[in-house]
């Protein structure tokens, strides 16, 4: 059974939704799925037919947070998230969403069905006016002081960078400018119509999948991959490792070690019949076993709501994927009927 695949709706630096296709090529249509690293969701969204169990995480709360929300109650994260860009607001409701991320974290490990559909809106409205990354990285000199944005570096806690949002005219994310079409309604009212039923079906498509937050190792045991039948695909996209030869200040220093500890996970479970493995990095970060296929990302960088791309992805030449020994071979197959 083939399905309508959707788009995360909000850019995502990182994004894999150019490589879904061929993902799941070499996935095959696989009873469970698990995806430790849920990003903007590209492969799970971009699966070609019917789902099965299927098993999502992020250690990000305010990512994890969208998807919950959204998962429950996407009209009222349409609701939020639907709002004319305006620079003051953007920093405001950044600030305001760097202060909430501690407790909303705690929350979201701690009831596995908590989310807050304002933070959910304010943040996919925010990702969609942002330039670039770091969007509630909570690094950044402003800090909110008796109800005022100020420069405060001295002043304790996480702080936020200002810069102007996103004023293309197409704009990108939830705010994308919709044209007028027939009656459906002008401006901003064909823009709620479109938003909402866009956040419903997707709301759809992840009505049986498990939303997690937290380390990535928390969803890796046999308990999860193994609920039902014993097959199941794993997708990893760690953060980049040192070894990618990154700039020093794009990731967290402890965030850097997690990739190493990934590849060692999946070397040591790629001969496992059970397991087909997909493991995302730069040409040069991960050596993998012989046994390994090596494939070149088509590096779009990934898309957003209206299928949008982000431009200036300079190191998408030097994006690759390893896939372990059990997964599918396409090119094989192809060569074997001919």
């Amino acid at each position: 059974m083939v399905t309508d695949t959707l788009k995360a709706p909000f850019t995502y630096f990182g994004g894999k939704s150019a490589e879904a296709d061929m993902v799941w090529q070499r996935f095959g249509n696989v009873p469970n799925y698990v995806e430790p690293f849920f990003g903007s969701g590209a492969i799970l969204l971009g699966r070609p037919h019917a789902p099965g169990i299927e098993t999502v995480n992020d250690a990000d709360g305010l990512l994890s947070n969208f998807w919950r929300a959204l998962q429950a109650d996407p009209d009222a994260v349409a609701g939020y998230a639907d709002w004319p860009i305006n620079e003051n607001d953007v920093h405001a409701r950044h600030a305001w969403l760097v202060g909430q991320k501690e407790s909303l974290q705690a929350r979201l490990e701690g009831d596995p069905d908590y989310y807050d559909a304002k933070i959910a809106g304010w943040w996919v409205w925010g990702m969609s006016c942002w330039i670039g990354s770091g969007f509630c990285s909570g690094n950044g000199p402003w800090h909110v002081v008796d109800g005022e944005l100020v420069n405060a570096n001295g002043t304790a806690g996480q702080g936020v960078n200002r810069q102007l949002p996103h004023l293309s005219t197409a704009g990108h994310g939830v705010n994308r400018q919709l044209p007028h079409v027939g009656d459906a309604g002008r401006g901003v009212n064909r823009k709620q119509l479109h938003l909402r039923d866009y956040m419903r079906a997707l709301s759809d498509r992840l009505r049986r999948v498990r939303v997690c937050c937290g380390d990535w190792s928390r969803v890796m045991g046999e308990a999860v991959m193994f609920p039902g039948p014993k097959l199941v695909a794993v997708f990893l996209d760690p953060p980049y490792a040192d070894t990618a030869n990154r700039k020093g200040n794009l990731y967290r220093v402890d965030s850097l070690s997690v990739a190493h500890d990934v590849r060692e996970w999946a070397i040591a479970h790629g001969n496992d019949k059970r397991y087909r493995i997909a493991l995302c990095g730069y040409d040069g970060e991960h050596a993998m076993p012989d046994d390994w296929e090596c494939i070149a990302g088509k590096g779009g960088g990934g898309q957003g709501y209206g299928g949008q791309s982000k431009s200036g992805y300079s190191n998408a030449g030097r994006e690759r994927i390893w896939f372990s020994p059990h997964c599918l071979r396409p090119q094989a197959q192809r060569a074997l009927f001919a």
